[in-house]
Protein backbone atom coordinates (compact mmCIF):
# COMPACT_ATOMS: atom_id res chain seq x y z
CA UNK A 1 0.00 0.00 0.00
CA UNK A 2 1.10 3.30 -0.95
CA UNK A 3 2.28 5.75 2.08
CA UNK A 4 1.11 9.18 1.50
CA UNK A 5 3.02 12.00 3.55
CA UNK A 6 0.92 15.61 3.64
CA UNK A 7 3.22 18.95 4.16
CA UNK A 8 1.37 21.72 5.49
CA UNK A 9 2.76 25.46 4.45
CA UNK A 10 5.16 26.15 1.25
CA UNK A 11 8.10 27.76 3.40
CA UNK A 12 11.85 27.24 3.15
CA UNK A 13 11.31 24.45 5.66
CA UNK A 14 8.65 22.80 2.97
CA UNK A 15 11.25 23.14 0.27
CA UNK A 16 13.54 21.68 2.12
CA UNK A 17 11.70 18.44 3.19
CA UNK A 18 10.35 17.14 0.19
CA UNK A 19 13.03 16.24 -0.87
CA UNK A 20 15.24 15.32 2.01
CA UNK A 21 11.72 12.76 2.37
CA UNK A 22 13.21 11.19 -0.62
CA UNK A 23 16.78 11.29 -0.21
CA UNK A 24 15.72 9.31 3.14
CA UNK A 25 14.20 6.96 0.91
CA UNK A 26 10.56 7.92 1.28
CA UNK A 27 8.99 5.96 -1.63
CA UNK A 28 5.11 7.01 -1.23
CA UNK A 29 3.54 9.81 -2.01
CA UNK A 30 4.44 13.51 -1.35
CA UNK A 31 1.83 16.24 -1.55
CA UNK A 32 2.52 19.98 -0.17
CA UNK A 33 -0.40 22.20 0.34
CA UNK A 34 0.51 25.82 0.02
CA UNK A 35 -1.10 28.94 1.16
CA UNK A 36 0.31 30.89 -1.30
CA UNK A 37 -0.65 30.52 -5.44
CA UNK A 38 3.32 30.06 -5.64
CA UNK A 39 5.85 27.43 -5.07
CA UNK A 40 8.23 27.64 -1.81
CA UNK A 41 10.53 30.78 -2.77
CA UNK A 42 13.48 32.49 -0.86
CA UNK A 43 12.46 35.39 1.59
CA UNK A 44 15.22 37.40 2.19
CA UNK A 45 15.67 38.60 -1.46
CA UNK A 46 12.21 39.68 -1.19
CA UNK A 47 12.58 43.17 0.40
CA UNK A 48 16.02 43.49 -1.50
CA UNK A 49 16.75 41.90 -4.68
CA UNK A 50 13.17 41.74 -5.87
CA UNK A 51 12.05 44.96 -4.49
CA UNK A 52 14.76 46.71 -6.33
CA UNK A 53 13.99 45.15 -9.50
CA UNK A 54 16.92 42.73 -9.99
CA UNK A 55 15.45 39.38 -9.10
CA UNK A 56 11.93 38.17 -10.38
CA UNK A 57 9.48 35.57 -9.14
CA UNK A 58 11.75 32.84 -11.43
CA UNK A 59 14.28 34.14 -9.94
CA UNK A 60 12.94 33.30 -6.23
CA UNK A 61 11.72 30.12 -6.46
CA UNK A 62 13.94 27.72 -4.24
CA UNK A 63 13.55 25.10 -6.40
CA UNK A 64 11.56 25.12 -10.24
CA UNK A 65 8.21 22.83 -11.01
CA UNK A 66 10.52 20.29 -13.22
CA UNK A 67 12.66 19.83 -10.07
CA UNK A 68 9.75 18.63 -7.96
CA UNK A 69 8.23 16.64 -10.93
CA UNK A 70 11.38 14.74 -11.08
CA UNK A 71 11.35 13.66 -7.37
CA UNK A 72 7.66 12.74 -7.83
CA UNK A 73 6.74 16.27 -5.31
CA UNK A 74 2.79 17.05 -6.08
CA UNK A 75 1.72 20.50 -5.01
CA UNK A 76 -2.28 22.11 -3.43
CA UNK A 77 -1.12 25.85 -4.51
CA UNK A 78 -3.58 28.85 -2.86
CA UNK A 79 -5.41 26.28 -0.30
CA UNK A 80 -5.68 26.45 3.13
CA UNK A 81 -5.82 23.79 6.21
CA UNK A 82 -8.72 24.33 8.08
CA UNK A 83 -8.51 21.62 10.44
CA UNK A 84 -6.44 18.10 11.26
CA UNK A 85 -8.26 14.79 12.52
CA UNK A 86 -5.36 13.14 14.22
CA UNK A 87 -7.45 10.03 15.20
CA UNK A 88 -8.71 9.86 11.58
CA UNK A 89 -5.29 11.12 10.45
CA UNK A 90 -7.05 13.36 7.97
CA UNK A 91 -7.00 17.15 7.47
CA UNK A 92 -9.70 19.85 6.34
CA UNK A 93 -9.19 21.82 3.31
CA UNK A 94 -10.80 25.71 3.11
CA UNK A 95 -12.21 24.03 -0.10
CA UNK A 96 -14.23 21.39 1.70
CA UNK A 97 -11.47 18.76 0.48
CA UNK A 98 -10.41 16.12 2.99
CA UNK A 99 -7.35 14.40 2.40
CA UNK A 100 -5.54 11.32 4.76
CA UNK A 101 -2.10 10.80 5.53
CA UNK A 102 -0.11 8.68 6.87
CA UNK A 103 2.53 10.86 7.76
CA UNK A 104 2.06 14.72 8.68
CA UNK A 105 4.69 17.27 8.72
CA UNK A 106 3.85 20.97 9.99
CA UNK A 107 6.23 23.69 7.66
CA UNK A 108 3.63 26.55 8.82
CA UNK A 109 6.12 29.17 8.98
CA UNK A 110 5.21 32.69 10.80
CA UNK A 111 3.19 35.75 9.68
CA UNK A 112 3.86 39.35 10.80
CA UNK A 113 2.43 40.90 13.21
CA UNK A 114 0.08 43.51 12.43
CA UNK A 115 -0.87 46.97 13.95
CA UNK A 116 -4.39 47.73 15.23
CA UNK A 117 -4.42 51.33 15.04
CA UNK A 118 -6.74 54.43 13.10
CA UNK A 119 -6.10 54.03 9.46
CA UNK A 120 -3.84 50.95 9.53
CA UNK A 121 -6.10 49.62 6.48
CA UNK A 122 -5.26 52.80 4.33
CA UNK A 123 -4.01 52.27 0.68
CA UNK A 124 -0.50 52.16 1.39
CA UNK A 125 0.30 50.99 4.68
CA UNK A 126 2.22 48.13 4.10
CA UNK A 127 4.13 45.03 5.66
CA UNK A 128 6.88 43.03 4.93
CA UNK A 129 6.22 39.05 4.28
CA UNK A 130 5.35 37.37 1.29
CA UNK A 131 5.39 37.99 -2.77
CA UNK A 132 2.10 39.82 -2.62
CA UNK A 133 3.41 42.41 0.20
CA UNK A 134 6.32 43.25 -1.79
CA UNK A 135 4.58 43.48 -5.42
CA UNK A 136 1.65 46.29 -3.48
CA UNK A 137 5.14 48.15 -2.49
CA UNK A 138 6.62 48.35 -5.60
CA UNK A 139 3.36 49.72 -6.58
CA UNK A 140 4.46 52.83 -4.07
CA UNK A 141 8.03 52.89 -3.91
CA UNK A 142 8.92 56.03 -6.08
CA UNK A 143 11.79 58.09 -6.31
CA UNK A 144 11.15 61.93 -4.70
CA UNK A 145 8.60 60.28 -2.38
CA UNK A 146 8.46 60.13 1.66
CA UNK A 147 8.40 56.30 2.94
CA UNK A 148 7.95 55.90 7.17
CA UNK A 149 9.16 52.45 8.20
CA UNK A 150 7.50 51.81 11.54
CA UNK A 151 10.52 49.51 13.60
CA UNK A 152 13.58 49.49 13.77
CA UNK A 153 14.41 46.22 13.73
CA UNK A 154 16.21 44.17 11.09
CA UNK A 155 13.38 43.96 8.72
CA UNK A 156 12.26 47.74 9.58
CA UNK A 157 16.11 48.58 8.84
CA UNK A 158 16.58 46.30 5.44
CA UNK A 159 13.38 47.88 4.10
CA UNK A 160 15.07 51.25 5.11
CA UNK A 161 18.15 50.49 3.04
CA UNK A 162 16.25 49.37 0.14
CA UNK A 163 13.60 52.33 0.16
CA UNK A 164 16.37 55.00 -0.05
CA UNK A 165 18.35 53.19 -2.29
CA UNK A 166 15.15 53.68 -4.80
CA UNK A 167 15.15 57.30 -3.91
CA UNK A 168 12.55 58.03 -1.44
CA UNK A 169 13.19 60.06 1.51
CA UNK A 170 12.93 57.58 4.59
CA UNK A 171 12.26 58.05 8.53
CA UNK A 172 12.32 55.52 10.61
CA UNK A 173 10.05 55.26 13.66
CA UNK A 174 11.01 53.10 16.88
CA UNK A 175 9.40 52.90 20.09
CA UNK A 176 12.48 51.82 22.46
CA UNK A 177 14.98 54.21 23.13
CA UNK A 178 17.77 52.88 20.79
CA UNK A 179 17.37 50.51 17.10
CA UNK A 180 17.54 46.51 17.29
CA UNK A 181 17.38 47.19 21.59
CA UNK A 182 15.29 43.48 21.52
CA UNK A 183 17.83 41.96 19.45
CA UNK A 184 21.44 43.20 19.81
CA UNK A 185 24.02 44.87 22.03
CA UNK A 186 24.19 49.00 22.44
CA UNK A 187 27.67 48.69 20.46
CA UNK A 188 25.40 47.30 17.45
CA UNK A 189 22.87 49.80 17.42
CA UNK A 190 24.92 52.98 17.99
CA UNK A 191 26.45 51.38 14.50
CA UNK A 192 23.07 50.68 12.56
CA UNK A 193 22.24 54.31 13.49
CA UNK A 194 25.77 55.72 12.09
CA UNK A 195 24.91 53.64 8.69
CA UNK A 196 21.46 54.69 8.53
CA UNK A 197 22.44 57.81 9.03
CA UNK A 198 25.28 58.52 6.66
CA UNK A 199 23.09 57.31 3.79
CA UNK A 200 20.18 59.86 4.72
CA UNK A 201 17.65 57.44 6.57
CA UNK A 202 15.80 60.07 9.79
CA UNK A 203 15.88 57.43 12.51
CA UNK A 204 13.51 58.45 15.28
CA UNK A 205 13.32 56.45 18.93
CA UNK A 206 11.39 56.75 21.79
CA UNK A 207 8.38 57.46 19.62
CA UNK A 208 5.25 55.89 19.68
CA UNK A 209 2.63 55.80 16.39
CA UNK A 210 -0.63 57.13 17.42
CA UNK A 211 -2.38 56.35 13.63
CA UNK A 212 -2.23 57.25 9.83
CA UNK A 213 -4.06 59.26 8.37
CA UNK A 214 -5.17 59.81 4.70
CA UNK A 215 -8.41 60.13 1.90
CA UNK A 216 -7.89 57.43 -0.16
CA UNK A 217 -4.32 56.87 0.69
CA UNK A 218 -1.88 57.21 3.21
CA UNK A 219 -0.52 60.88 3.70
CA UNK A 220 0.98 61.36 7.06
CA UNK A 221 2.05 59.51 10.34
CA UNK A 222 0.36 60.89 13.29
CA UNK A 223 3.02 59.86 16.64
CA UNK A 224 1.92 59.76 19.88
CA UNK A 225 3.66 63.48 21.15
CA UNK A 226 1.81 65.14 18.14
CA UNK A 227 4.68 64.47 15.50
CA UNK A 228 3.14 64.38 11.86
CA UNK A 229 4.94 62.65 9.54
CA UNK A 230 4.45 63.10 5.74
CA UNK A 231 3.79 59.48 3.97
CA UNK A 232 3.04 58.60 0.77
CA UNK A 233 4.09 55.11 1.92
CA UNK A 234 4.80 53.00 5.15
CA UNK A 235 5.88 49.77 6.03
CA UNK A 236 5.44 48.21 9.37
CA UNK A 237 7.80 46.17 10.21
CA UNK A 238 7.47 44.81 14.45
CA UNK A 239 8.18 41.46 14.42
CA UNK A 240 6.32 38.15 13.46
CA UNK A 241 4.27 35.72 15.43
CA UNK A 242 4.31 31.82 14.81
CA UNK A 243 1.42 29.71 13.11
CA UNK A 244 0.79 27.50 15.70
CA UNK A 245 -3.35 27.79 15.67
CA UNK A 246 -3.70 24.58 13.56
CA UNK A 247 -1.54 22.52 15.48
CA UNK A 248 -3.00 23.87 18.87
CA UNK A 249 -6.89 22.84 17.77
CA UNK A 250 -5.58 19.55 16.29
CA UNK A 251 -4.35 18.92 20.26
CA UNK A 252 -0.30 19.15 19.87
CA UNK A 253 1.68 20.91 22.43
CA UNK A 254 2.67 24.10 21.71
CA UNK A 255 4.34 27.18 24.26
CA UNK A 256 6.03 29.79 22.10
CA UNK A 257 5.64 27.64 18.82
CA UNK A 258 4.54 23.95 17.94
CA UNK A 259 7.08 21.69 20.74
CA UNK A 260 9.47 19.13 18.47
CA UNK A 261 11.82 17.36 20.27
CA UNK A 262 15.24 16.75 19.17
CA UNK A 263 14.46 14.81 15.99
CA UNK A 264 11.87 17.10 15.17
CA UNK A 265 9.15 15.23 16.47
CA UNK A 266 5.81 16.92 17.90
CA UNK A 267 3.46 15.16 20.62
CA UNK A 268 1.90 12.66 17.90
CA UNK A 269 4.20 10.25 17.02
CA UNK A 270 2.81 10.94 13.07
CA UNK A 271 3.85 14.37 13.46
CA UNK A 272 6.83 16.25 12.79
CA UNK A 273 7.27 20.38 12.25
CA UNK A 274 10.27 22.08 10.98
CA UNK A 275 10.90 25.63 10.75
CA UNK A 276 9.68 29.28 12.57
CA UNK A 277 6.99 27.47 13.58
CA UNK A 278 8.88 25.30 16.20
CA UNK A 279 9.85 25.55 19.41
CA UNK A 280 12.57 23.20 20.03
CA UNK A 281 15.34 22.39 22.73
CA UNK A 282 19.18 23.33 21.98
CA UNK A 283 21.80 21.29 23.26
CA UNK A 284 24.37 24.01 23.17
CA UNK A 285 22.46 26.70 24.97
CA UNK A 286 21.13 24.34 27.31
CA UNK A 287 17.22 25.58 26.73
CA UNK A 288 14.49 25.34 24.44
CA UNK A 289 14.19 27.86 21.05
CA UNK A 290 11.98 29.39 18.78
CA UNK A 291 14.35 31.07 15.55
CA UNK A 292 13.22 33.03 13.03
CA UNK A 293 15.88 32.14 10.06
CA UNK A 294 16.73 29.95 6.82
CA UNK A 295 19.34 27.79 8.46
CA UNK A 296 17.37 26.96 11.32
CA UNK A 297 14.51 25.99 8.75
CA UNK A 298 16.54 24.20 6.57
CA UNK A 299 18.78 22.22 8.82
CA UNK A 300 14.91 21.30 11.17
CA UNK A 301 13.33 20.13 7.78
CA UNK A 302 16.25 17.43 6.88
CA UNK A 303 15.96 16.27 10.56
CA UNK A 304 12.27 15.91 10.28
CA UNK A 305 12.46 13.83 6.82
CA UNK A 306 14.69 11.89 9.00
CA UNK A 307 12.57 10.97 11.45
CA UNK A 308 9.20 10.35 9.02
CA UNK A 309 11.15 7.29 7.35
CA UNK A 310 12.40 5.92 10.85
CA UNK A 311 15.36 7.28 11.53
CA UNK A 312 16.72 9.57 14.23
CA UNK A 313 19.40 12.35 13.38
CA UNK A 314 18.89 14.86 16.28
CA UNK A 315 18.96 18.61 15.23
CA UNK A 316 22.06 20.04 16.67
CA UNK A 317 22.85 23.05 14.66
CA UNK A 318 24.26 26.40 15.23
CA UNK A 319 21.98 29.31 15.28
CA UNK A 320 23.55 31.72 12.70
CA UNK A 321 21.44 34.48 10.54
CA UNK A 322 22.37 37.46 8.64
CA UNK A 323 20.80 40.52 7.41
CA UNK A 324 21.63 42.87 3.85
CA UNK A 325 21.60 46.55 4.60
CA UNK A 326 23.62 48.56 2.14
CA UNK A 327 26.84 47.88 1.56
CA UNK A 328 26.92 45.75 4.77
CA UNK A 329 26.94 42.05 4.74
CA UNK A 330 25.94 41.19 8.49
CA UNK A 331 26.80 37.67 9.43
CA UNK A 332 25.47 36.30 13.02
CA UNK A 333 26.72 33.51 14.70
CA UNK A 334 24.91 32.13 17.80
CA UNK A 335 22.97 34.29 20.55
CA UNK A 336 23.91 37.17 22.74
CA UNK A 337 21.90 37.28 24.86
CA UNK A 338 23.13 36.96 28.60
CA UNK A 339 26.58 38.22 27.46
CA UNK A 340 29.01 39.74 29.80
CA UNK A 341 31.51 41.38 28.13
CA UNK A 342 32.18 42.40 24.10
CA UNK A 343 35.18 42.55 22.20
CA UNK A 344 35.38 44.64 19.14
CA UNK A 345 37.85 43.39 16.10
CA UNK A 346 38.10 46.11 13.51
CA UNK A 347 36.90 49.93 13.64
CA UNK A 348 33.38 49.92 14.19
CA UNK A 349 33.41 53.50 15.08
CA UNK A 350 34.31 55.17 11.85
CA UNK A 351 34.30 52.15 9.51
CA UNK A 352 32.25 49.32 7.87
CA UNK A 353 34.18 46.08 8.65
CA UNK A 354 34.67 44.68 12.22
CA UNK A 355 33.36 41.77 14.58
CA UNK A 356 31.72 42.30 17.86
CA UNK A 357 32.51 39.15 20.41
CA UNK A 358 30.19 38.50 23.38
CA UNK A 359 31.79 36.10 25.76
CA UNK A 360 30.38 35.10 28.91
CA UNK A 361 32.35 33.28 31.79
CA UNK A 362 35.53 33.91 29.51
CA UNK A 363 33.92 32.13 26.22
CA UNK A 364 32.56 33.27 23.01
CA UNK A 365 28.89 32.90 23.00
CA UNK A 366 27.91 34.70 20.30
CA UNK A 367 29.40 37.01 17.28
CA UNK A 368 28.10 39.62 15.18
CA UNK A 369 30.73 39.78 12.14
CA UNK A 370 30.22 43.15 9.73
CA UNK A 371 31.72 42.27 6.45
CA UNK A 372 34.02 39.94 8.36
CA UNK A 373 33.88 36.42 6.51
CA UNK A 374 36.46 34.76 8.11
CA UNK A 375 35.78 35.90 11.55
CA UNK A 376 31.97 34.30 10.76
CA UNK A 377 33.26 30.84 9.56
CA UNK A 378 36.36 31.09 12.36
CA UNK A 379 33.90 31.83 14.63
CA UNK A 380 31.65 29.40 14.36
CA UNK A 381 34.19 26.75 15.89
CA UNK A 382 35.14 29.41 18.90
CA UNK A 383 31.16 30.01 19.25
CA UNK A 384 30.32 25.74 19.09
CA UNK A 385 33.02 24.20 20.61
CA UNK A 386 33.17 26.52 23.77
CA UNK A 387 36.32 27.79 23.28
CA UNK A 388 37.72 29.63 26.52
CA UNK A 389 39.72 32.38 24.96
CA UNK A 390 41.66 35.76 26.07
CA UNK A 391 39.92 38.62 24.67
CA UNK A 392 43.17 40.54 24.09
CA UNK A 393 43.79 38.38 21.28
CA UNK A 394 40.40 38.63 19.74
CA UNK A 395 40.59 42.40 19.59
CA UNK A 396 44.57 41.92 18.42
CA UNK A 397 43.82 42.15 14.22
CA UNK A 398 47.75 40.85 14.05
CA UNK A 399 46.25 37.46 14.93
CA UNK A 400 44.82 35.78 12.58
CA UNK A 401 41.93 34.03 13.31
CA UNK A 402 42.80 30.39 12.53
CA UNK A 403 45.57 30.92 14.80
CA UNK A 404 42.97 31.64 17.83
CA UNK A 405 41.25 27.79 17.59
CA UNK A 406 43.02 25.90 19.73
CA UNK A 407 44.36 22.15 18.94
CA UNK A 408 42.17 19.90 21.24
CA UNK A 409 38.43 19.42 20.25
CA UNK A 410 35.12 19.68 22.23
CA UNK A 411 32.12 17.66 22.60
CA UNK A 412 30.09 19.96 20.78
CA UNK A 413 32.67 20.49 17.14
CA UNK A 414 30.41 17.78 14.77
CA UNK A 415 27.65 20.94 15.29
CA UNK A 416 26.94 22.27 11.97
Amino acid sequence: MTLTCLIVGASHAAAQLAPSLRQEGWLGRILVLADEPSLPYHRPPLSKAYLLGEKNHEGLLIRSQAAYDKIGVEFKLGVHVQAIDRSAKTVTLDTGECLSYDKLALCTGSRVRKVNLPGAHLPGVHYLRTLLDINRIKQDALACKHAVVVGGGYIGLEGAAVLRKLGMTVTVLEMAPRILARVTSPEMSEFFTRVHGEEGVSLRTGIAVEGFEGGDHVQQVRCADGTLIPADLVVVGIGILPNVELAQEAGLAVDNGILVDEYCRTSDPDIVAAGDCTNHPNALYQQRLRLESVPNATDQAKTAAASLCDKEKPYHSLPWFWSDQYDIKLQIVGLSQGYERIVMRGDWLKGRSFAAFYLKHGKVISIDCVNRPQEFMVGKRLVSEQIEIDPARLADETIAMKDLIPAQGHPFQGLR
